[in-house]
């Protein structure tokens, strides 16, 4: 991942490096770089001069410096931007689900269609976790409500469009935010293992419109339980008449 940079090589050649390793996904937001006299090291610089470098990474937005944990890569401005815009429209479950609609049939499609081996494995994998935790006595609905989200968001990365992803990435935490997993709602658990089922084999048997279909069908039925369980929460609020 690491090349060494020539000797006396000025910091902003040391951020450049950095910026292209994140460009490049092989660090995404939320992951820690190495450590920095790790890193220095792997880049032959010196550990001034790295400073210097993250000083000014960190100042531009692109990592953020949590103290006595490390330096990771920060959000892009893009996630930042639609996440604080979603959290100040309050924007509506309806909404919210019109949104997955607009990216994730696309996104489905694209998936089936480019064909990409290693990011349809990583999908099968995330396939896998999650259908493994659907079957677990007693369900851990944190950990399958995670897993529900990273399935999603492999299928979004085999598109190959980053500013998708990073905009589902914003999606799926307002989600999660704003309301407990819907797979809580009787029956809905058994119906989304088989939605994700079809999804599956329609991306990796290469077939954009059955993954486009079957995606369709899953936020709607996970938009139907999202909206009945609300309705129940609001019924239970009222105060009792009479």
């Amino acid at each position: 991942m690491w090349t060494r940079l020539e000797r006396g090589m000025v910091s902003d050649r040391i951020s450049g490096q950095i910026l292209e390793v994140i460009a490049g996904e092989r660090l995404r937001p939320g992951d820690r770089l190495p450590p920095e006299r790790e890193l220095a090291a792997l880049l032959g610089v010196s550990r001034p001069s790295l400073r210097e470098a993250l000083r000014s990474l960190k100042a531009q937005g692109h990592v953020e410096v949590r103290h006595g944990s490390g330096v990771f890569v920060a959000d892009p401005a893009t996630t930042r931007t639609l996440r604080e815009a979603m959290v100040t429209e309050e924007m509506s479950l309806v909404e919210l689900f019109d949104m997955r609609e607009v990216l994730e049939l696309p996104a489905a499609g694209w998936a089936a269609s480019n064909g990409d081996k290693d990011k349809l494995a990583a999908v099968l994998r995330a396939y896998e976790q999650l259908d493994a935790a659907t079957r677990e006595d007693p369900v851990d609905w944190n950990t399958l409500q995670e897993l529900d989200a990273a399935f999603h968001m492999r299928i979004v990365e085999a598109a190959g469009n980053r500013f998708m992803t990073r905009t589902l990435t914003v999606l799926q935490e307002i989600l999660s935010r704003g309301m407990e997993t819907t797979l809580r709602v009787p029956g809905r658990l058994e119906r989304s293992r088989d939605d994700h089922r079809r999804i599956l084999d329609a991306v990796l048997g290469g077939d954009p419109a059955a993954a486009r279909r079957a995606v369709k069908t899953h936020i709607n039925g996970a938009r139907k339980a999202a909206m009945a369980r609300l309705h129940e929460d609001q019924r239970r609020a009222e105060p009792e008449q009479g």
